[in-house]
């Protein structure tokens, strides 16, 4: 602890996760409705998903891989929105969100489990802006990318490169545990 002091805390560590604002040429973003158990309901949600394709695996290719497992698109442009530390009072779990743009159509990808119920919705950016302030989204890295997109672009944010360092992305699990 800070200050020499020694205390037990439980931690539970994740293999770190990432999500995209992949935004098209007339500035509407694609989200998901997924159905999430705990609250029992469909979230409007951004495309995400866990660092878990492997020990190899780089956060961009993981966000490559789940926008086009979730919503069928590539994007030939790629920066760093911002990097979100979900929950530090209990857990390692750090998220990295990009911002997609220069997005093209895939061929349709085979999804399962909760993929294979998730509908694609087009958002225009301030009505996503409404939505979260007005409590109907609710999904916190949804709410974050939404918010931060709508920020930088109303203060001309130059982004990060998708190389810039992400101090806080999480490795304990990943080099403990054999990934799914």
């Amino acid at each position: 602890m800070p200050g020499g002091r020694i205390a037990e805390r439980e931690v539970v560590e994740h293999y770190g996760a990432v999500a995209v604002v992949a935004r098209d040429e007339q500035g509407r973003i694609a989200m998901v409705h997924q159905y999430r158990h705990p609250l029992g309901r469909r979230l409007l949600e951004l495309p995400a998903g866990l660092l878990d394709a492997g020990p190899d695996e780089k956060p961009l290719q993981a966000a490559r891989r789940e926008l086009a497992e979730e919503v069928d698109l590539a994007a030939d442009r790629w920066q760093v929105l911002v990097d979100l530390a979900l929950s530090p009072g209990f857990t390692d779990e750090a998220l990295r969100l990009y911002l997609a743009e220069g997005l093209h159509v895939l061929d349709s990808a085979e999804r399962h489990d909760e993929e294979a119920d998730m509908a694609v919705e087009w958002v225009a950016l301030e009505d996503a802006v409404n939505r979260v302030l007005s409590g109907e989204i609710v999904n916190a890295t949804s709410a974050a990318g939404i918010l931060a997109v709508a920020a930088a672009d109303a203060r001309g944010t130059t982004l990060r490169q998708v190389t810039a360092p992400w101090p806080d992305e999480p490795s304990a699990l990943r080099n403990r545990r054999p990934t799914r």
